[in-house]
């Protein structure tokens, strides 16, 4: 089961140009279900993007997730450590119960900003979430992908586009084991 053979969902937009996103038939607020509690994860991040570069940096964190808002959202810290300095990101999660859509939102002690969300859905247990973003002044799409194929063991995945989603390039990994 490896999440790098996973197709990412053909993007579409509409009459306007805009992204186009529509939840899954089982999209629910149980979707981040297999993620709660706590999890030691083993993170692969591409040193630069955009640039072909093939050099991958690998370092440990922590995260821990919990459910808000009577179960239709949840909350995890990730704690890490870059250069020697304790780095501290949290993701916020909420389900729209009308469109059946997740939003997934995060902040880190870096910025001490909210981003704009990532939208999407669960099919399968393989969830995409997108936004039109940009990236070092260029407009791109960026997707997340949460495999949970194997809810003790989940990876997360992040990849960026410049050519409106006709190439991508995977820029960051997260295998997740789950701790008791």
């Amino acid at each position: 089961m490896k999440s790098d053979s996973l197709e990412i969902p053909k993007i579409q937009f509409d009459e306007n140009g805009a992204l186009l996103i529509v939840a899954s038939e089982s999209s629910s607020k149980d979707d981040f279900d297999f993620f709660q509690g706590k999890s030691v994860i083993k993170n692969k991040k591409l040193k630069q993007r955009f640039v072909n570069c093939t050099e991958w940096i690998e370092f440990p964190s922590t995260q821990e997730m919990y459910k808000i808002l009577n179960g239709i959202g949840n909350i995890d810290n990730f704690l890490a450590t870059f250069d020697g300095e304790p780095f501290e990101g949290m993701t916020v999660r909420l389900f729209n119960t009308k469109t059946k859509l997740w939003s997934i939102y995060w902040a880190d002690s870096t910025t001490g900003t909210l981003d704009k969300p990532v939208v999407g859905s669960f099919e399968n247990k393989v969830g995409h979430f997108f936004s039109e973003d940009t990236f070092e002044g260029k407009n791109v799409l960026q997707v997340f992908r949460w495999d949970a194929r194997d809810a003790n063991n989940p990876v997360w995945s992040q990849a960026m586009s410049e050519d409106k989603g006709k190439t991508w390039e995977w820029n960051w990994y997260m295998y997740m084991s789950k701790t008791k």
